[in-house]
């Protein structure tokens, strides 16, 4: 079993232990750090990145957001996922942990299964961008002769499998992929199938989701149905113009990170593949059309700068 390297920074021994007693087992190995010099300097001395790095923002010596800044500065922990836990919940201390690049949080003080929750969310998101990378990667290059093309999907894995595919015709082909495939899943969970933002959130918080997903899939008011990608190979932009058959859903509030919406389990995919992968990102009529565009001769810096 692949254990998820977990490193655990907090300056109060009980926390400290709470976290130990819900999170230790066969699935994860943790490190403890009591503040934040430790936990940089540890980070420093790995030559294995760590999975998840749940984080305290209040604490003496360094805080988090100090903390969460060189974290973000280090190549190998770009993409680590960052739970912030901590009291201070107003919507601007939450958009400055967002912006610093703490997508997920927890209130203080909170359950273990809220924790086990977020846990699990972080590292399904880590799983499934590792997932594609290596998809990308081993899927060889795609011929350079496709200008127009249009496809089909109706499954989880049909949307990620066309989303390494696809992701080897842009510049930079992992973070292409990563954006793409938040996006064709989109197409599929809450087009097709119709499951709302509040329903995978309850879904996630119980841990149902997968079997919800399979569940609807086999309902005849769904399993009919099919998403559609039409890929526009041009010479300057890469157009991506993705349909699914669902009834739409209000876009605006997904296309950045919400302190409203920091302490669900999800509700992340649009805004980072927004941010990550696409110079621009705009949904069309009732919100089952998006276009997703991709300049070429644009670093991975670049990407993503325009927004919609």
């Amino acid at each position: 079993m692949n254990r998820k390297r977990i490193l655990v920074v907090d300056d109060e021994p009980l926390n400290l232990k709470i976290v130990r007693a819900t999170l230790s087992g066969a699935d994860h190995q943790l490190d403890l750090a009591e503040n934040g010099h430790v936990a940089w300097a540890r980070l420093q001395a790995e030559t294995t990145p760590y999975d998840l790095i749940i984080l305290d923002r209040m604490m003496p010596v360094m805080d988090g957001i100090t903390l969460l800044h060189l974290i973000k500065t280090d190549p190998r922990y770009l993409n680590v996922p960052v739970i912030m836990q901590t009291a201070a919940t107003s919507p601007e201390q939450v958009a400055e942990g967002l912006a610093a690049g703490a997508h997920y949080y927890l209130t203080k003080p909170y359950e273990p299964d809220a924790l086990l929750t977020i846990v699990r969310a972080a590292l399904e998101m880590q799983a499934q961008r590792t997932r594609l990378a290596r998809t990308t990667h081993e899927c060889g290059i795609v011929r350079p002769l496709l200008v127009n093309a249009e496809f089909r999907f109706s499954t989880l894995t049909e949307a990620r499998a066309l989303a390494a595919q696809l992701g080897l015709l842009c510049p930079h082909p992992e973070t292409a992929s990563l954006g793409l495939g938040e996006l064709l899943v989109n197409a599929v969970e809450h087009g097709n199938l119709e499951i709302s933002y509040a329903e995978k959130s309850r879904l996630k918080w119980e841990d149902l989701w997968e079997i919800e997903i399979s569940r609807r899939q086999q309902d005849t008011r769904f399993q009919h149905r099919r998403a559609r990608i039409h890929v526009d190979n041009q010479a300057h932009e890469i157009v991506f113009t993705i349909c699914d058959e669902g009834p739409g859903f209000d876009w605006h509030d997904y296309l950045t990170f919400s302190p409203d919406r920091a302490f669900d389990p999800n509700g992340r995919g649009i805004a980072m593949a927004r941010q990550m992968s696409f110079s621009s990102l705009e949904y069309q009529g009732n919100g089952n059309v998006v276009v997703a565009r991709i300049a070429r001769g644009m670093t991975p810096a670049e990407t993503g700068s325009k927004g919609a």
